[in-house]
């Protein structure tokens, strides 16, 4: 019988390191590989959930969130393209990039797992507002995106202009707040143990193989 993780991701479209988490964990499953089944669930949170419709220059962001300075910022940047390259990810930081309110990006996840599309829907996300700079708040651009990962656009577009799942998102995001996440990702594993930070792969598969042998092995 197969070793089974459950994995939540709990995450943000906005957040870059989600990127890199997400790339290195996937990595360190693949290393795994047959061992283990593993389901994973994206579940949302929003670094910025006052984030103003027309979102905010990402620099300036940056800088006025976390008290540093452009050079700092720009370093950082820097840092995570370089983390980006070892997964063949594009971050794409231009005059053009901006932070942008995804709490619609997160209804449309939620809608998507439902579909059994999720994980397909969520690194197209990362891709359109990372590698392209897209609106990823904009309905008719959403839609566009479901429909990359062959999901109905019509049926993303309803979801969208009928604040359906709006509540379910809510209470998600209340749930793991009150979990005591505050910052993400955290990867949340068989709802016992708790990862957080973009890790690297090896790192990633430690945890997991150590959790493994703890759920097949149980303190007496």
């Amino acid at each position: 019988m197969k070793d089974s993780l459950d994995i939540q991701f709990v995450s943000d479209v906005m957040c870059p390191w989600c990127v890199v988490g997400l790339g290195n964990l996937n990595k360190a499953i693949a290393v795994l590989g047959d061992k283990v089944e593993v389901n994973i669930t994206f579940q949302p949170f929003e670094l910025n959930p006052s984030m103003p419709p027309e979102g905010q220059d990402f620099s300036e962001h940056i800088t006025e969130k976390y008290g540093i300075t452009k050079e700092q910022s720009e370093e950082n940047r820097a840092a995570i393209q370089e983390r980006g390259k070892e997964l063949d990810f594009d971050f794409n930081f231009n005059d053009e990039s901006r932070m942008r309110n995804s709490f619609d990006a997160h209804r449309l996840l939620h809608w998507a797992h439902l579909e059994g599309k999720q994980a397909e829907l969520k690194a197209a996300l990362f891709k359109a507002h990372f590698t392209h700079n897209q609106d990823v708040s904009d309905y008719t651009i959403l839609s566009k995106i479901a429909a990359s990962v062959n999901l109905d656009p019509s049926a993303a577009k309803g979801v969208l202009e009928s604040g359906q799942y709006k509540e379910e998102v809510k209470k998600l995001e209340q749930h793991w707040q009150q979990s005591g996440i505050n910052s993400v990702p955290t990867v949340v594993i068989n709802n016992k143990y708790a990862i957080t930070g973009g890790q690297p792969a090896e790192s990633f598969k430690q945890a997991l193989e150590e959790i493994i042998a703890s759920e097949n092995n149980p303190a007496e």
